[in-house]
């Protein structure tokens, strides 16, 4: 087996994933305008990669970003969801947040809460294919484009993980260039290669524990 083939094996659980259903089978031209009037609760914490927002919706959590600068989440917040009502979570949010922050620091333990995934027919497709990338492993954009049956889109995979708005959770810090380099990432590079270098050592961990 491949590195290619060996890194983009689908998790049978993730590709079985009611939440999934439920996303690719919504049209975008239905949701109209994404979010829009859409109640939106946030609140930010700390992690090993600086400040973490996580933003949640009352289908599940539809944003998580990270930053140094709390206030440029809330900003990043703003623009990204412009015609949501964005309100504060306040103390019920502490153990959502605790959560996630567990889940960032330990990404191979998976996160067990509900996501409210919107998107283009193409974005869900691409962004299903990078769930299915094992923590510790990693894809290039032009296999993504293959498997998902548009060989010739790796340009579009790339923007679609651009605009990906739920870090970690949706895991675009694993996919590469073709030839092993690291290539963009919306929250910084060395959070990229910081996150990359922890699911590797992660890794490690758990053959030596099984051998």
């Amino acid at each position: 087996m491949n590195a290619s083939t060996k890194n983009m094996q689908l998790s049978t659980a993730i590709a079985n994933d009611p939440r999934w259903a439920s996303a690719v089978a919504r049209d975008p031209k239905v949701d109209g305008k994404f979010y829009c009037n859409v109640e939106i609760r946030f609140a930010i914490g700390k992690c090993s990669l600086g400040a973490t927002l996580v933003a949640q919706s009352n289908r599940g959590i539809c944003a998580i970003f990270l930053d140094d600068d709390p206030e440029k989440l809330v900003h990043d917040l703003e623009d990204q969801f412009p015609r949501a009502n964005l309100v504060g979570g306040g103390a019920q949010f502490e153990q959502l947040i605790a959560e996630v922050v567990s889940f960032i620091e330990a990404p191979s333990i998976g996160l067990n809460l509900p996501l409210d995934i919107r998107g283009t027919a193409f974005q869900q497709r691409v962004w299903r294919a990078l769930r299915g990338i094992p923590a510790g492993s990693t894809a290039s954009y032009s296999a993504i484009a293959r498997h998902i049956g548009a060989p010739k889109s790796a340009r579009a995979v790339a923007r679609a993980c651009a605009v990906n708005t739920l870090a970690v959770a949706i895991p675009c810090h694993r996919v590469v260039r073709s030839n092993g380099n690291l290539s963009g990432y919306r929250w910084g590079l060395e959070r990229k290669r910081a996150l990359l270098k922890k699911e590797a050592k992660d890794l490690e961990f758990i053959h030596k524990c099984q051998a």
